[in-house]
């Protein structure tokens, strides 16, 4: 377990208490807390933190860190349809774009060139079914430290836009949870993330009009340069490594 998490219901309204179990340092905490804070201030829709009568936002229950945010209403979709892609490109091109003056940093611990140490963690366990994969992981890793991509545009990504952490109401967003994996990394990382996330169908196919409505919406409110769309290719494969070295 991550983190524990609560809805607390009180005459006030309903709110959401984290318990953070492992994984999320709390030297970290400090900038989730101020990146929400500031989203808020940009009117984004995301969960607010709430501090305490001492002002304080960051807490510990038994000698755990933890955090109360506001309640976001709405649920994650079981089926994504080109709809849902063009409000999710909309928001992820407006987030990025509210974070330009964010000041504080926070290196992705999970960027490409940890993954190799991912891989170390477990390329000797004998015990398991996925054992059949390591020497192609190795292989694509190889790819990938050779041809990723050194000078991107970057700055504030969420890291972690799955279909678990976006809601909608009646279909329409209303708004993205969970930045505990948020940190400063290529803007177009954060659209592959994405891409893989929400625009592939049951058939494990790419359907070309869910991720071409994706990047045109995204595009709308901040332009892809020229190398970002170059890079895609790769990008995408880095962010599909990213998930299963993380899962394995």
């Amino acid at each position: 377990v991550e983190n524990s998490n609560y809805k607390l219901i009180t005459s006030s309204g309903s709110y959401i208490l984290t318990i953070f179990e492992k994984r999320v340092e709390k030297k970290d905490l400090p900038f989730f807390v101020e990146l929400k804070n500031h989203l808020v201030r940009k009117n984004f829709m995301c969960p607010k933190p709430i501090n305490s009568k001492d002002g304080s936002y960051i807490n510990q229950i038994k000698n755990k860190p933890c955090l109360i945010n506001s309640f976001l209403k709405g649920k994650k979709i079981s089926f994504v349809n080109t709809n849902h892609c063009h409000q999710l490109g909309k928001q992820l091109a407006l987030m990025h774009i509210d974070t330009y003056d964010f000041k504080l940093f926070r290196k992705n611990s999970l960027n490409q060139k940890n993954w190799r140490k991912l891989l170390e963690k477990f390329k000797y366990n004998k015990n398991t079914k996925y054992k059949k994969l390591f020497n192609e992981i190795s292989l694509e890793l190889k790819f990938l430290e050779k041809n990723w991509p050194r000078n991107l545009d970057k700055g504030v990504i969420h890291a972690d836009v799955f279909q678990d952490n976006v809601f909608f109401i009646n279909g329409i967003f209303s708004g993205i949870i969970d930045f505990y994996f948020a940190c400063n990394d290529y803007y177009a990382y954060e659209l592959a993330i994405c891409l893989n996330a929400w625009c592939f169908d049951k058939e494990k196919v790419l359907n070309m009009e869910k991720s071409s409505t994706l990047i045109n919406a995204y595009q709308k409110h901040r332009r892809l340069s020229k190398p970002e769309k170059l890079s895609l290719p790769i990008l995408l494969r880095g962010a599909a490594m990213r998930i299963l070295l993380t899962r394995l």
